[in-house]
């Protein structure tokens, strides 16, 4: 590699300027993407809204679809006593 390609670091270590350039780049466009897909989700939820539905709800649905059947029931449970000790059901 020519002293071009390489520069030096904080550290003082050499740093392969065209790698690191790369992953630079290459992250920039996945946070553009992802701005793009958070773009669409919120269009899903606007359109969801539009029809009716309560956006707060689906995402509750979404987050509980995630979770394995029995940390579902657990957090449930533990939900359920902490609001009979506080008179709420």
């Amino acid at each position: 590699m020519s002293g071009d390609d390489r520069g030096e670091g904080i550290g003082g270590g050499a740093v392969a300027a065209d790698e690191l350039r790369l992953l630079i780049e290459r992250a920039e466009r996945l946070e553009e993407e992802k701005k793009g897909i958070a773009d669409d989700i919120k269009d899903v939820f606007a359109e969801a809204k539009s029809r009716g539905y309560d956006a707060k709800a689906i995402r509750q649905i979404m987050r509980i679809r995630k979770q394995k059947r029995e940390e579902y029931q657990e957090e449930q449970s533990i939900l359920e006593v902490y609001m009979q000790a506080l008179g709420m059901i």
